[in-house]
Protein backbone atom coordinates (compact mmCIF):
# COMPACT_ATOMS: atom_id res chain seq x y z
CA UNK A 1 0.00 0.00 0.00
CA UNK A 2 0.90 3.38 -0.63
CA UNK A 3 0.94 6.48 1.51
CA UNK A 4 -2.84 7.38 0.62
CA UNK A 5 -3.32 4.65 3.62
CA UNK A 6 -3.21 7.25 6.50
CA UNK A 7 -5.53 9.76 4.38
CA UNK A 8 -8.13 7.20 4.04
CA UNK A 9 -8.09 6.58 7.84
CA UNK A 10 -7.56 10.36 8.98
CA UNK A 11 -10.91 10.51 6.87
CA UNK A 12 -13.07 7.61 8.07
CA UNK A 13 -12.11 8.19 11.85
CA UNK A 14 -12.81 12.12 11.37
CA UNK A 15 -16.32 10.96 9.86
CA UNK A 16 -16.77 8.74 13.08
CA UNK A 17 -16.08 11.62 15.15
CA UNK A 18 -18.85 13.13 13.20
CA UNK A 19 -21.23 11.05 13.62
CA UNK A 20 -21.22 9.26 10.18
CA UNK A 21 -21.68 5.85 9.29
CA UNK A 22 -19.00 4.21 6.30
CA UNK A 23 -17.49 1.56 4.51
CA UNK A 24 -14.23 0.89 3.10
CA UNK A 25 -13.63 -0.79 -0.42
CA UNK A 26 -10.61 -2.44 -1.26
CA UNK A 27 -9.81 -4.02 -4.63
CA UNK A 28 -8.81 -7.73 -4.35
CA UNK A 29 -8.63 -9.20 -7.25
CA UNK A 30 -7.95 -7.53 -10.94
CA UNK A 31 -7.82 -9.22 -14.40
CA UNK A 32 -6.87 -7.70 -17.63
CA UNK A 33 -6.13 -3.79 -17.53
CA UNK A 34 -8.23 -2.96 -14.31
CA UNK A 35 -7.14 1.00 -13.52
CA UNK A 36 -6.47 0.14 -9.35
CA UNK A 37 -4.00 -3.07 -8.61
CA UNK A 38 -4.66 -5.14 -5.52
CA UNK A 39 -4.86 -3.41 -1.90
CA UNK A 40 -6.02 -0.29 -3.32
CA UNK A 41 -8.83 0.61 -1.26
CA UNK A 42 -11.24 3.82 -0.42
CA UNK A 43 -14.07 5.10 2.14
CA UNK A 44 -17.19 5.77 1.17
CA UNK A 45 -19.64 7.93 3.72
CA UNK A 46 -23.32 7.35 4.01
CA UNK A 47 -23.77 11.05 2.22
CA UNK A 48 -21.44 10.25 -0.51
CA UNK A 49 -18.71 11.40 0.17
CA UNK A 50 -15.38 9.30 -0.85
CA UNK A 51 -11.55 8.77 0.14
CA UNK A 52 -9.53 7.49 -2.15
CA UNK A 53 -9.76 5.30 -4.93
CA UNK A 54 -10.73 1.59 -6.72
CA UNK A 55 -11.05 2.59 -10.06
CA UNK A 56 -10.96 5.56 -12.62
CA UNK A 57 -13.76 7.01 -11.24
CA UNK A 58 -17.12 4.97 -12.87
CA UNK A 59 -16.89 2.13 -10.21
CA UNK A 60 -16.55 4.83 -7.40
CA UNK A 61 -19.97 6.41 -8.90
CA UNK A 62 -22.06 3.03 -8.83
CA UNK A 63 -20.81 2.33 -5.07
CA UNK A 64 -21.66 6.10 -4.34
CA UNK A 65 -25.03 5.58 -5.82
CA UNK A 66 -25.72 1.99 -3.93
CA UNK A 67 -24.67 3.65 -0.57
CA UNK A 68 -27.14 6.56 -0.89
CA UNK A 69 -30.11 3.81 -1.99
CA UNK A 70 -29.11 1.90 1.00
CA UNK A 71 -27.23 -0.42 -0.76
CA UNK A 72 -25.29 -1.54 1.62
CA UNK A 73 -27.39 -2.56 5.00
CA UNK A 74 -25.39 -5.97 6.02
CA UNK A 75 -22.82 -5.67 8.68
CA UNK A 76 -20.19 -8.03 7.59
CA UNK A 77 -17.65 -7.61 4.75
CA UNK A 78 -19.39 -9.05 1.29
CA UNK A 79 -17.86 -9.85 -2.15
CA UNK A 80 -18.41 -7.42 -5.49
CA UNK A 81 -17.81 -7.81 -8.99
CA UNK A 82 -17.40 -5.44 -11.55
CA UNK A 83 -16.33 -5.74 -15.36
CA UNK A 84 -17.58 -9.75 -15.74
CA UNK A 85 -18.92 -9.41 -19.26
CA UNK A 86 -17.60 -6.99 -21.96
CA UNK A 87 -20.89 -4.49 -21.50
CA UNK A 88 -19.99 -4.41 -17.91
CA UNK A 89 -16.74 -3.31 -18.73
CA UNK A 90 -17.58 -0.91 -21.10
CA UNK A 91 -19.86 0.54 -18.58
CA UNK A 92 -17.46 0.91 -16.06
CA UNK A 93 -14.63 2.26 -18.27
CA UNK A 94 -12.99 -1.25 -17.48
CA UNK A 95 -10.04 -1.04 -20.73
CA UNK A 96 -9.29 -4.63 -22.44
CA UNK A 97 -12.27 -6.46 -21.30
CA UNK A 98 -11.10 -6.20 -17.70
CA UNK A 99 -12.89 -7.12 -14.58
CA UNK A 100 -12.49 -6.84 -10.55
CA UNK A 101 -13.21 -8.03 -7.15
CA UNK A 102 -14.23 -5.69 -4.54
CA UNK A 103 -14.52 -6.32 -0.53
CA UNK A 104 -16.78 -4.13 0.91
CA UNK A 105 -16.78 -3.73 4.52
CA UNK A 106 -19.99 -1.86 5.29
CA UNK A 107 -19.36 -1.80 9.07
CA UNK A 108 -15.63 -1.70 9.74
CA UNK A 109 -14.13 -2.37 12.89
CA UNK A 110 -13.16 1.37 14.12
CA UNK A 111 -10.38 0.24 16.86
CA UNK A 112 -9.06 -1.91 14.69
CA UNK A 113 -8.90 1.10 12.29
CA UNK A 114 -7.45 3.38 14.85
CA UNK A 115 -5.01 0.30 15.89
CA UNK A 116 -3.89 0.64 12.16
CA UNK A 117 -3.38 4.32 11.65
CA UNK A 118 -1.62 4.34 14.77
CA UNK A 119 0.84 1.68 13.44
CA UNK A 120 1.35 3.38 10.39
CA UNK A 121 2.25 6.82 11.79
CA UNK A 122 4.88 5.38 14.11
CA UNK A 123 6.32 3.85 10.60
CA UNK A 124 5.35 0.09 11.54
CA UNK A 125 4.22 -2.38 8.29
CA UNK A 126 1.16 -3.37 9.57
CA UNK A 127 -1.00 -6.81 8.05
CA UNK A 128 -5.00 -6.86 8.05
CA UNK A 129 -6.80 -9.73 7.57
CA UNK A 130 -10.74 -9.53 7.09
CA UNK A 131 -12.74 -12.70 5.64
CA UNK A 132 -16.12 -12.70 3.90
CA UNK A 133 -19.32 -12.71 6.00
CA UNK A 134 -17.12 -12.58 9.42
CA UNK A 135 -17.53 -9.16 10.99
CA UNK A 136 -13.68 -9.10 12.96
CA UNK A 137 -10.89 -8.03 11.56
CA UNK A 138 -7.02 -8.91 12.93
CA UNK A 139 -4.32 -6.35 12.56
CA UNK A 140 -0.62 -7.40 13.28
CA UNK A 141 3.01 -6.78 12.42
CA UNK A 142 3.93 -6.92 9.03
CA UNK A 143 7.09 -7.14 6.86
CA UNK A 144 8.41 -6.04 3.94
CA UNK A 145 8.19 -9.55 2.54
CA UNK A 146 4.22 -9.65 2.79
CA UNK A 147 1.95 -9.21 -0.15
CA UNK A 148 -1.41 -8.62 -1.07
CA UNK A 149 -3.41 -11.89 -0.79
CA UNK A 150 -6.64 -12.77 -1.71
CA UNK A 151 -7.69 -16.82 -1.89
CA UNK A 152 -11.54 -15.76 -2.83
CA UNK A 153 -12.48 -15.63 1.05
CA UNK A 154 -10.15 -13.92 3.07
CA UNK A 155 -8.02 -11.03 1.97
CA UNK A 156 -5.04 -10.15 3.45
CA UNK A 157 -3.96 -6.41 2.77
CA UNK A 158 -0.59 -4.90 3.86
CA UNK A 159 -0.11 -1.26 5.17
CA UNK A 160 2.76 1.46 6.16
CA UNK A 161 5.81 2.03 4.66
CA UNK A 162 7.23 -1.12 3.14
CA UNK A 163 10.38 0.83 1.18
CA UNK A 164 12.48 2.66 2.61
CA UNK A 165 14.70 5.65 0.78
CA UNK A 166 17.66 6.72 1.62
CA UNK A 167 19.11 10.14 0.42
CA UNK A 168 22.67 11.19 0.67
CA UNK A 169 22.66 14.90 0.75
CA UNK A 170 20.12 17.50 2.67
CA UNK A 171 19.59 20.05 -0.41
CA UNK A 172 16.96 21.31 -2.40
CA UNK A 173 16.68 18.11 -4.45
CA UNK A 174 16.66 16.23 -1.52
CA UNK A 175 13.76 17.92 0.11
CA UNK A 176 11.76 17.63 -3.24
CA UNK A 177 12.70 13.75 -3.53
CA UNK A 178 11.42 13.20 0.39
CA UNK A 179 8.03 14.50 0.04
CA UNK A 180 7.57 12.82 -3.54
CA UNK A 181 9.03 9.62 -1.94
CA UNK A 182 6.38 9.80 1.11
CA UNK A 183 3.51 9.99 -1.41
CA UNK A 184 4.71 6.46 -2.97
CA UNK A 185 4.97 4.77 -0.25
CA UNK A 186 8.58 5.15 1.21
CA UNK A 187 9.96 5.97 4.65
CA UNK A 188 12.59 8.46 3.57
CA UNK A 189 15.95 8.75 5.75
CA UNK A 190 18.52 11.37 4.98
CA UNK A 191 22.20 11.14 5.75
CA UNK A 192 23.86 14.77 5.37
CA UNK A 193 27.15 15.27 7.60
CA UNK A 194 27.83 18.87 6.25
CA UNK A 195 25.74 20.70 9.07
CA UNK A 196 25.47 23.85 6.90
CA UNK A 197 22.90 21.15 5.08
CA UNK A 198 21.40 19.04 7.70
CA UNK A 199 21.02 21.87 10.08
CA UNK A 200 18.32 23.45 7.48
CA UNK A 201 16.56 20.44 6.66
CA UNK A 202 13.18 20.61 7.63
CA UNK A 203 10.37 17.90 5.58
CA UNK A 204 7.97 16.04 8.02
CA UNK A 205 7.93 12.53 7.83
CA UNK A 206 11.45 12.07 7.53
CA UNK A 207 14.12 10.95 9.38
CA UNK A 208 17.66 12.76 9.12
CA UNK A 209 20.21 9.90 10.37
CA UNK A 210 23.24 11.30 12.12
CA UNK A 211 26.44 9.80 10.84
CA UNK A 212 28.93 9.46 7.77
CA UNK A 213 27.24 8.32 4.69
CA UNK A 214 29.19 4.53 4.53
CA UNK A 215 28.47 3.63 7.79
CA UNK A 216 24.56 4.68 7.87
CA UNK A 217 24.50 2.20 4.86
CA UNK A 218 25.36 -0.56 6.82
CA UNK A 219 23.54 0.42 9.72
CA UNK A 220 20.42 0.23 7.76
CA UNK A 221 21.03 -3.31 6.66
CA UNK A 222 19.85 -2.19 3.46
CA UNK A 223 17.24 -5.39 1.86
CA UNK A 224 15.23 -5.48 -1.48
CA UNK A 225 13.24 -2.81 -0.61
CA UNK A 226 15.57 -0.43 -0.19
CA UNK A 227 16.61 2.26 -1.95
CA UNK A 228 19.81 4.92 -2.11
CA UNK A 229 20.04 8.20 -3.87
CA UNK A 230 23.38 9.88 -3.53
CA UNK A 231 22.79 13.53 -3.91
CA UNK A 232 25.73 15.64 -2.70
CA UNK A 233 27.42 16.05 -6.02
CA UNK A 234 30.99 15.45 -3.84
CA UNK A 235 32.79 12.27 -4.07
CA UNK A 236 33.80 12.22 -0.47
CA UNK A 237 30.29 11.62 0.61
CA UNK A 238 28.64 9.93 -2.37
CA UNK A 239 31.30 7.58 -3.25
CA UNK A 240 30.93 6.15 0.45
CA UNK A 241 27.66 5.51 0.39
CA UNK A 242 27.99 3.76 -2.93
CA UNK A 243 30.85 1.52 -2.24
CA UNK A 244 28.59 0.10 0.54
CA UNK A 245 25.13 0.32 -1.13
CA UNK A 246 26.66 -1.24 -4.34
CA UNK A 247 27.65 -4.53 -2.32
CA UNK A 248 24.00 -4.67 -0.98
CA UNK A 249 20.77 -6.25 -2.20
CA UNK A 250 19.12 -2.54 -2.68
CA UNK A 251 17.18 -2.61 -5.60
CA UNK A 252 18.04 0.81 -6.51
CA UNK A 253 21.52 2.43 -6.34
CA UNK A 254 21.88 6.04 -7.91
CA UNK A 255 23.95 9.06 -8.33
CA UNK A 256 23.68 12.68 -9.23
CA UNK A 257 25.49 13.88 -12.05
CA UNK A 258 26.44 14.64 -15.91
CA UNK A 259 27.69 11.50 -17.47
CA UNK A 260 31.25 13.01 -17.79
CA UNK A 261 31.31 12.91 -14.30
CA UNK A 262 28.99 9.39 -13.69
CA UNK A 263 31.63 8.18 -15.95
CA UNK A 264 34.88 9.15 -14.36
CA UNK A 265 32.88 7.67 -10.82
CA UNK A 266 32.04 4.16 -12.24
CA UNK A 267 36.35 4.48 -12.87
CA UNK A 268 36.98 5.26 -9.31
CA UNK A 269 34.83 2.81 -7.97
CA UNK A 270 36.13 -0.01 -9.93
CA UNK A 271 39.87 1.30 -9.28
CA UNK A 272 40.10 2.31 -5.78
CA UNK A 273 37.44 0.16 -3.86
CA UNK A 274 36.45 -3.24 -3.69
CA UNK A 275 34.14 -3.64 -5.98
CA UNK A 276 33.28 -5.85 -9.21
CA UNK A 277 32.33 -4.70 -12.31
CA UNK A 278 28.80 -6.22 -12.08
CA UNK A 279 27.86 -4.60 -8.61
CA UNK A 280 29.80 -1.05 -10.32
CA UNK A 281 27.19 -1.23 -13.36
CA UNK A 282 24.15 -1.63 -10.71
CA UNK A 283 24.75 2.11 -10.51
CA UNK A 284 21.91 4.32 -12.15
CA UNK A 285 23.76 7.20 -13.33
CA UNK A 286 23.33 9.85 -14.13
CA UNK A 287 20.12 9.45 -11.94
CA UNK A 288 16.84 9.10 -13.22
CA UNK A 289 14.72 8.96 -16.38
CA UNK A 290 16.15 11.05 -19.21
CA UNK A 291 13.09 13.94 -19.17
CA UNK A 292 15.35 16.59 -19.85
CA UNK A 293 14.88 17.74 -16.36
CA UNK A 294 16.70 21.22 -14.96
CA UNK A 295 14.85 22.12 -11.78
CA UNK A 296 15.55 20.39 -8.45
CA UNK A 297 11.43 19.04 -8.36
CA UNK A 298 11.79 17.98 -12.19
CA UNK A 299 14.94 15.96 -11.29
CA UNK A 300 13.28 14.57 -8.60
CA UNK A 301 10.89 13.16 -10.41
CA UNK A 302 13.13 11.80 -12.89
CA UNK A 303 14.72 10.07 -10.28
CA UNK A 304 11.37 8.54 -8.56
CA UNK A 305 10.12 7.60 -12.27
CA UNK A 306 13.11 5.44 -12.47
CA UNK A 307 13.18 3.98 -9.47
CA UNK A 308 9.25 3.05 -9.90
CA UNK A 309 10.39 1.05 -13.28
CA UNK A 310 12.67 -0.78 -11.41
CA UNK A 311 10.46 -1.63 -8.31
CA UNK A 312 7.97 -2.42 -10.73
CA UNK A 313 10.30 -4.57 -12.93
CA UNK A 314 9.83 -2.56 -15.95
CA UNK A 315 13.62 -1.82 -16.16
CA UNK A 316 16.39 -3.69 -17.74
CA UNK A 317 20.09 -2.90 -18.10
CA UNK A 318 19.18 -1.41 -21.23
CA UNK A 319 16.25 0.70 -20.12
CA UNK A 320 12.26 0.55 -20.12
CA UNK A 321 11.10 -2.83 -21.12
CA UNK A 322 8.64 -2.01 -24.56
CA UNK A 323 5.75 -3.51 -22.75
CA UNK A 324 4.71 -3.76 -18.98
CA UNK A 325 2.77 -6.76 -17.75
CA UNK A 326 0.68 -6.97 -14.48
CA UNK A 327 1.48 -9.96 -12.01
CA UNK A 328 -0.42 -10.36 -8.68
CA UNK A 329 2.52 -12.29 -6.77
CA UNK A 330 1.50 -15.34 -4.97
CA UNK A 331 0.86 -15.71 -1.45
CA UNK A 332 0.09 -17.69 1.58
CA UNK A 333 -2.71 -17.64 4.26
CA UNK A 334 -2.06 -18.76 7.58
Amino acid sequence: MHGTDQQVLEAVRRWARAGHRFALVTVARTWGSAPRPPGSWMALRDDGQVQGSVSGGCIETDLVERVLHGGFESTVPLLMKYGVTQDEARRFGLPCGGAMELVIEPCPDLAALNDLSERIAQGQLARRTITIGQQSVSITAGSARDAVCWDGHTLITVHGPAWRLLIIGAGQISTYLAQMAQALGYQVLVCDPRSEYSAEWNVPGTTLVPGMPDDVVIELNLDPHSAVVALTHDPKLDDMALLEALKSPAFYVGALGSAVNSQRRRERLLQYFDLSQAEVDRLHGPVGLPIGSRTPPEIAIAVLAEMTAVRNGAWTKHGLLPKQTSVQAGCSIA
